[in-house]
């Protein structure tokens, strides 16, 4: 697997696969092969579609976990061992279409006021504020807040693009305050290593423990501060495409569902009801 695996390594660079991305590809091979206990180049079709089945009958794996791993799967066969369709093929699944919980002004007050420590306290508020992703959020430096513009640079974020998102006066504010306190010299969030940013998952951690302080119920994570963000902008008029500029969504398709997420948006359409049988 060492040559196979150096070659996927190679092949994923040269496309500028992200390092996550890389990351995660290798080890679903990685696990295929460890499933089978046998090299992935002499796995056949059925077997890693009967692999994905028991991914999702027994392991229960959600519908982007697999779409991951279908996408592993095929790049493996199709890029490194230069297999086409007909010789080898792997359906994707079709999308579910969930929507996202949110957090009510209420909640994201309540979690901001039980969360004391100042750095996670700064995370939080970005992550709404801006509607960052968490990604985005780790890997700021000092350099990209830009205080005399009000706004904040966001270098090669998702899809490697660069978009400018704006700050908030209130955020601005307590940036200062964080800074005067930790004062990071190049990460704004550095992690335990300072010349390393914070992880993701230290972010994320910090939350799940903001939100159980905070006595919130909803399957929500860190994530969702985005979502909040984008939908109660849409709440208060920002246009729509505005929104999808400062989320950084390719497709406004992506940006559109938070017209189905917003219950003040739904619940301020008349139903032809209130007209046919009035009062």
């Amino acid at each position: 697997m060492s040559q196979l695996r150096q070659d996927m390594i190679n092949a994923m660079q040269l496309r500028n696969f992200s390092e996550n991305t890389q990351k995660s590809y290798v080890t679903v091979i990685k696990q295929l092969a460890g499933y089978y206990k046998r090299s992935p180049a002499n796995i056949t079709d059925e077997e890693a579609q009967n692999y994905i089945l028991y991914l999702v009958n027994e392991k229960k794996l959600s519908w982007s976990s697999c779409h991951v791993v279908v996408s592993a799967i095929r790049f493996f066969y199709k890029i490194i061992l230069k297999k086409n369709q007909d010789s080898f093929y792997v359906p994707f699944a079709k999308k579910e279409q969930h929507l996202p919980d949110i957090l009510t002004r209420d909640e994201i007050k309540t979690l901001f006021r039980v969360t004391k420590n100042h750095k996670h306290h700064a995370i939080f508020m970005l992550a709404y504020s801006a509607g960052l992703r968490v990604s985005e959020i780790v890997h700021l430096t000092i350099q990209d807040i830009d205080s005399q513009a009000h706004v904040i640079c966001i270098k090669q974020g998702k899809g490697k693009k660069d978009r400018y998102v704006p700050l908030s006066p209130i955020l601005l504010a307590e940036l200062r305050q964080y800074w005067k306190r930790y004062k990071p010299s190049h990460w704004l969030f550095p992690g335990c290593d300072p010349r390393k940013p914070m992880t993701r998952d230290g972010a994320g951690d910090a939350f799940k423990k903001a939100k159980t302080k905070a006595h919130i119920t909803k399957k929500v994570s860190i994530h969702s501060l985005r979502h909040s963000c984008a939908t109660h902008m849409l709440e208060n008029g920002t246009d729509i495409m505005n929104i999808k500029q400062l989320l950084g969504h390719s497709s406004i398709s992506s940006t559109l569902r938070y017209t189905r997420i917003s219950k003040q948006r739904v619940s301020s359409i008349p139903s032809p009801l209130d007209r046919a049988c009035p009062n």
